[in-house]
């Protein structure tokens, strides 16, 4: 007799609720973003970038992405941990990964378990990391 809950994985329709909320939450703070969603096997599942948003946002937000996936954390609680003498400050370097610790990348998890994450490049990082969360907020 198995214990284990199955949990439902992140789907193309969360993605695109994950790209709408963060979407409105930077059009109403007037900041252009793009946004990247990945499900837990780090596949992308959804992506955005708005027209005026610089390129590299395409970039950041998928590796801010990718890096609260893998680490299952937000990567603005990780910027100080790459900082010298800091828990992970060989880590940017120490691997071939698209790591980024700039604030702006979520996990996301659903009844406890990690389904994915979304990343959001383009404003500010506290303002990055502020569309991703309202974003993950409104996906309850």
């Amino acid at each position: 007799m198995s214990t284990t809950t199955a949990v439902a994985p992140l789907t193309i329709q969360d993605a695109e609720a994950l790209v709408t909320h963060a979407r409105r939450a930077a059009e109403a703070a007037g900041v252009t973003v793009s946004i990247t969603v990945l499900d837990a096997g780090g596949h992308l599942l959804a992506f955005r970038r708005d027209d005026q948003a610089v390129l590299i946002s395409g970039e950041t937000s998928t590796r801010k992405a990718y890096t609260a996936l893998q680490l299952n954390a937000a990567t603005a609680d990780l910027v100080e941990a790459v900082q010298p003498g800091g828990l992970f400050h060989t880590l940017p370097t120490a691997l071939d990964r698209p790591l980024l610790f700039i604030a702006g990348g979520i996990p996301v998890h659903r009844d406890g378990r990690l389904i994915g994450a979304i990343g959001v490049g383009g404003g500010a990082p506290t303002q990055d990391h502020g569309f991703a969360q309202a974003a993950v907020e409104a996906l309850v």
